[in-house]
């Protein structure tokens, strides 16, 4: 039986073999180096063999470096991460600061948006819930100046002076209600006026 061979992918033009002082025609592509895996360089058949001989991808890296490269490999040169890890605030940051050119699966890159998505309207969700506590203080305070919203800051000055002159102590013979009233009335004010000078 007739011993079979690759037929190689010809060179992007006719070229001669790589190897110093050998004038046969380069049909097989062998990487460059360990850093230009998808550079090649071209040899006649009895060259690539002797390239391919003396090719040692980790020539150069210390054990660390040929240990991280092999790790990596294990995983198909994909990243990985710590299971559950992705709803931290500080996997969050890594996933933003990847480059879109990175590789990652489309479903891992489809998850993740999900749920850093999810966190961004749970943390909307909570900023809105704050503003609407804000604003039933505020409802209820000027319940208190018995108004309604909409009003102007002039129509709570005047409700207020009103209600001062109505309820103060010398108006109602030292009545204990209007004076505990009273204080209800400040108060609504003091939440009123702080939210006025926010605003």
């Amino acid at each position: 039986m007739a011993k079979r061979y690759h037929i190689p992918d010809p060179p992007p033009q006719s070229m001669r073999c790589h190897h110093a002082g050998c004038e046969a025609e380069g049909l097989y592509r062998a990487p460059k180096s360990p850093d230009q895996l998808n550079q090649y360089l071209w040899f006649c058949l009895d060259h690539v063999r002797e390239y391919n001989k003396s090719w040692d991808f980790y020539a150069g890296m210390n054990t660390d470096q040929i240990e991280k490269q092999v790790r990596f490999d294990t995983v198909w040169q994909r990243p990985t991460w710590p299971l559950g890890q992705w709803g931290t605030s500080a996997a969050a940051r890594r996933f933003a600061a990847m480059d879109e050119t990175e590789f990652m699966p489309d479903d891992v890159r489809e998850a993740v948006n999900a749920r850093m998505n999810a966190a961004k309207n749970r943390a909307e969700q909570e900023r809105r819930r704050q503003k609407q506590r804000v604003a039933s203080k505020e409802e209820a305070a000027l319940a208190v100046l018995e108004l309604s919203p909409p009003v102007t800051w002039a129509e709570v000055r005047a409700r207020y002076k009103s209600l001062v002159k109505r309820l103060h102590p010398d108006a109602n013979g030292g009545d204990t209600s209007a004076e505990e009233q009273l204080k209800l009335v400040n108060q609504a004010y003091g939440t009123l006026k702080a939210a006025a000078a926010e605003a």
